[in-house]
């Protein structure tokens, strides 16, 4: 404890106050924490609604099938087909063998994802030596506007948002390092960056725009200031291709081992490339776009001040602006590469979008008088955060599925239990996949997304699906559920074939009534 100076010139030790503060390490770790702990705080604020409906997304409820299939020893793509990657359903797997096979699991996945990557933007902002509030701000927009777009169910652009995120983060701080200490990154940093990257590929293959990006910020600044010979700039290019292909290949022959390769290959390349051929036409390709943007409109708004004419050219502000601008366009870039521009597709926008918007608010902030600076960003970030938040919220609240209102997926399930014992076999021909699990059923076929089977995406599948339905019906499954306000969209051939074996076999045991219209669940004789 330091002494203290008397008024007669002599030292004396203050009394012992009986508080002991804490060691410099723990106020640093402290210190650390406090904002990713605040995100954490935040993220379960913002996605709390995520877990009241039983479906948010058809995708999410795929993934819950896959992975129960998968703990029970029958594989994703050989068990229950997609045409996806198992990288998803690798995490779902995960997460239930841990806790369980509640809806309450996959949507906690969801929130540590969103958590992860808004830790990762303030570590960006951090690592190009901006100033906190800046990361605080980026993770926060990003947090509040995951609850748009479906951002509340647990997909794809959810899961793999981190790993991208924490890669671009890692790049970042070796091209700072690299414009201002001359310092070339080491191959430690390859290695982390090429798993996480691999990681994410093997979850969705359009990552690869974003890790390009990644690569490039992380050698491109050593290349171009001579710090890196060639030589070692292609060797650094072959072990990030293999490193990031590592993890697909070592699912690959883990297949191969099962004897399931071709299973293998046609769900993770051949599959997604039928998908990708259908693509929509320009015309909606923009209209889709311009409506995400109106949905993201705030958030788009704080984008100009961040651009337009910036007084400072050089230093942090200046490098997250110029990555952002860039991991924006690779992003972009992964949107697009699907062809079909779903709203959830649009999420891949978000961490880009949350730091150019978190710039801009900035730069608006900077207009207010020196002692409102602070408030005005507080009150720029927040509002927009809240509006968003709000977005999506409303309709939840006004639905009030779970939240006092009926939940029509749990009645569904609730009605297939009824009706059947625990595993006996059930084919829900267009609803959503996520009632075998609910309702503990098998499954009547592999191809458990109806869209993949009945609906509109067949040829993905490289089957007939006439001959699969037939076989389906020849199973005779205990209990058939069918989505009247979707019927339309069943290919009317295997609309026959299933209306006439209803007629033949099965009663109309309940029915449960959607917005769209009733959702119907037959009982064999």
């Amino acid at each position: 404890m330091p002494y203290r100076m008397t008024p007669d010139n002599t030292l004396t030790k203050p009394a012992a106050t009986g508080i002991a503060l804490p060691s410099p390490r723990l106020r640093r770790l402290l210190r650390g924490a406090a904002a990713p702990l605040l995100l954490l705080v935040a993220a379960m604020l913002l996605r709390a609604f995520a877990f009241v409906p039983a479906v948010i997304d058809t995708d999410e409820g795929l993934y819950m099938v896959q992975a129960r299939e998968w703990l029970a020893g029958s594989w994703p793509l050989v068990g229950v087909w997609d045409m996806h990657p198992v990288g998803a359903p690798a995490l779902f797997s995960l997460v239930m063998w841990l806790f369980g096979e509640g809806i309450w699991v996959s949507r906690m996945l969801g929130l540590i994802g969103t958590w992860l990557t808004a830790w990762a933007l303030f570590a960006i902002v951090r690592f190009a030596t901006a100033p906190p509030a800046l990361g605080l701000a980026a993770g926060l927009l990003y947090l509040a506007h995951t609850t748009l777009l479906g951002g509340l169910a647990t997909n794809t652009e959810i899961l793999f948002a981190p790993l991208v995120a924490w890669s671009m983060a890692l790049g970042l701080r070796a091209a700072r390092r690299a414009m201002e200490h001359d310092e070339a990154p080491p191959f430690s940093k390859i290695v982390a960056m090429g798993l996480m990257i691999g990681c994410a590929l093997a979850i969705k293959p359009v990552a690869v725009f974003e890790g390009c990006l990644a690569w490039l910020l992380l050698v491109g600044p050593a290349l171009w200031r001579g710090l890196m010979p060639w030589r070692r700039v292609i060797g650094y290019a072959m072990a990030y291709a293999v490193l990031c292909a590592t993890p697909t290949l070592l699912l690959g022959a883990a297949y191969l081992m099962r004897g399931e390769l071709d299973a293998f290959i046609t769900g993770t390349f051949i599959a997604p490339l039928r998908y990708a051929g259908g693509r929509v036409g320009l015309v909606d390709a923009s209209r889709f776009t311009l409506i995400v943007v109106m949905i993201l409109l705030w958030a788009f708004a704080l984008v100009p001040p961040a651009l337009i004419r910036p007084r400072v050219k050089r230093g942090p502000v200046a490098l997250l602006r110029w990555v952002a601008v860039a991991w924006f366009i690779a992003a972009t870039g992964a949107v697009i590469m699907p062809g079909m521009f779903y709203q959830h597709y649009f999420l891949i926008w978000l961490p880009p979008l949350s730091l150019l918007a978190a710039l801009g608010a900035r730069r608006l902030a900077r207009v207010a008088r020196p002692g409102l600076v602070v408030t005005a960003f507080t009150v720029l970030v927040g509002g927009v955060g809240l509006d968003a938040w709000r977005s999506s919220t409303v309709p939840m609240l006004y639905s009030a599925i779970g939240l006092g209102g009926p939940d029509p997926v749990r009645e569904v399930a609730a009605a297939i239990r009824r009706e059947i014992e625990p595993g006996d076999r059930i084919w829900v021909v267009n609803y959503h996949p996520a009632l075998y699990v609910l309702s503990g059923a098998g499954l009547a076929t592999r191809y458990a997304f109806p869209g993949q089977l009945v609906g509109p995406y067949w040829r993905v599948t490289g089957i007939d699906p006439n001959e699969e339905v037939e076989r389906i019906l020849a199973s005779n499954p205990q209990v058939i559920v069918v989505d009247r306000g979707w019927w339309p969209r069943v290919r009317p051939r295997i609309a026959a074939m299933i209306e006439e074996v209803l007629a033949e076999r099965y009663d109309l045991e309940s029915v449960v009534y959607e917005d769209r219209g009733p959702v119907e669940i037959w009982r064999l004789r």
